[in-house]
């Protein structure tokens, strides 16, 4: 099962994904996506981490995700990758902020190859980044723009998709 859990900053979504991943009763493999380039973002690194149960398998990649994804893929672990869009940026982006589409390109494509095939217990954390005013630079707008079109291609092929508001998850879809 494949679910795709969406919401905007601090809207709760990450808590709920591992609510989530807990009650799947299978061993988790927590993919996390971010880099530390700052210490704001160490901070916020280290309040995921201290939230996670001990025993929980956490594997990091800013990259390679399909990969990830493809080593750990059986029926015997839910493996829980958040978040999605910091992963976006890294493929999306190289450190210098120059546009990468080839790799962009290469890795969703993967990603969605190896979601598709099935065989995994999937959750993926992502931020709605499309609600708000458009942006003035076109960074910026291509970022929240590939952000929209992966959230579209993954819900697709996702068997659930919920949005997660003050806390609260709303379905958008359940088979």
């Amino acid at each position: 099962m494949i679910e795709l859990v969406l919401g905007g900053a601090r809207s709760g979504k990450s808590r709920y994904a591992e609510q989530q991943a807990l009650a799947s009763g299978l061993p988790v493999v927590y993919i996390a996506t971010a880099e530390a380039g700052d210490d704001e973002m160490h901070s916020r690194i280290q309040h995921h981490q201290q939230r996670r149960p001990p025993h929980w398998l956490t594997v990091e990649e800013p990259i390679a995700l399909a990969d990830v994804i493809g080593d750990y893929a059986s029926k015997q672990h839910c493996l829980l990758v958040d978040c999605l869009t910091l992963w976006l940026c890294n493929v999306l982006f190289d450190k210098q902020g120059n546009l990468q589409e080839q790799r962009y390109r290469q890795q969703t494509d993967a990603l969605c190859a190896v979601l598709a095939a099935g065989r995994q217990r999937v959750i993926m954390v992502s931020n709605e980044v499309g609600l708000g005013v458009v942006a003035a630079d076109a960074m910026t707008r291509r970022f929240v723009d590939e952000a929209g079109f992966l959230h579209q291609r993954l819900a697709q092929i996702s068997d659930k998709v919920v949005l997660v508001t003050a806390g609260l998850p709303q379905i958008l879809k359940a088979l």
